[in-house]
């Protein structure tokens, strides 16, 4: 199978648009805080589930605090034989099915052109096609085992593709325990994605207290090496 990008722009054989996100979905090992490519879900579904989780924590005089992940090039780092172990190990592909995904990833070529001019082409050896309807949905099953990390923790995750946030429920009082745990499942975290030959990005992660006008009024936190200012004012707001 001949795969061949010019620039940002990936290529895809003819009918890889019709691809079916279901199955591997569908599937238990598929993160169910994934709400990227799965039927009835959408950046809307992730964002009512992460504020009904703040307003809930809110009516018990509690505030969250939430983490917000991103990764540096996340698509272009993805180990392609990790990859299609796992979707052979964790999701039950196999056969034909294996053996095209494997021929759609390996041998990709790619090259920059700017106006009559090309660099070489040069072999691919990770990462999975942007632009594609495939690569998005190969990204979130690659990921999916980082939800496993952060519910050890007991802390509460939403993902949608390369996207992670993290969010824990604490007393305004006790902020303590709750930053104790979210800095060592961050920490956990970060050495996943690095095991797993991805890097997490800490000028573009965020850190946000989210809660009432009577939760608190202004205090600073540290996780690691990330500093928090947080205000509260107003029914429920937010500030970085």
């Amino acid at each position: 199978m001949l795969q061949i990008s010019a620039g940002a722009a990936a290529t895809e054989e003819g009918g890889a648009r019709q691809v079916n996100y279901r199955p591997i979905s569908n599937s238990k090992n598929f993160s169910k805080r994934q709400s990227a490519y799965r039927q009835g879900h959408s950046t809307e579904t992730a964002l009512l589930d992460v504020l009904d989780s703040v307003h809930t924590a809110a009516d018990s005089k509690e505030v969250t605090l939430l983490i917000g992940l991103d990764l540096s090039a996340a698509f272009d780092t993805v180990c392609n034989s990790t990859l299609i172990k796992r979707l052979h190990t964790e999701f039950g592909v196999s056969g034909t099915a294996l053996s095209w995904i494997q021929s759609y990833l390996q041998d990709r070529t790619q090259f920059v052109k700017l106006g009559q001019h090309r660099t070489p082409a040069t072999i691919r050896e990770v990462g999975v096609p942007q632009g594609s309807v495939l690569g998005p949905l190969l990204f979130a099953v690659y990921c999916s085992p980082v939800a496993d990390v952060i519910a050890f923790h007991g802390v509460r995750c939403h993902q949608y593709a390369d996207d992670t946030e993290l969010h824990l429920a604490m007393r305004v009082d006790n902020t303590a325990a709750g930053l104790s745990i979210l800095a060592a499942c961050t920490t956990d975290v970060k050495q996943w994605y690095m095991q797993n030959k991805l890097q997490l990005n800490p000028d573009k992660s965020e850190a946000l207290f989210m809660g009432t006008a009577e939760s608190g009024v202004i205090f600073e936190v540290s996780i690691r090496r990330w500093q928090i200012r947080c205000e509260f004012w107003g029914s429920l707001s937010i500030v970085a």
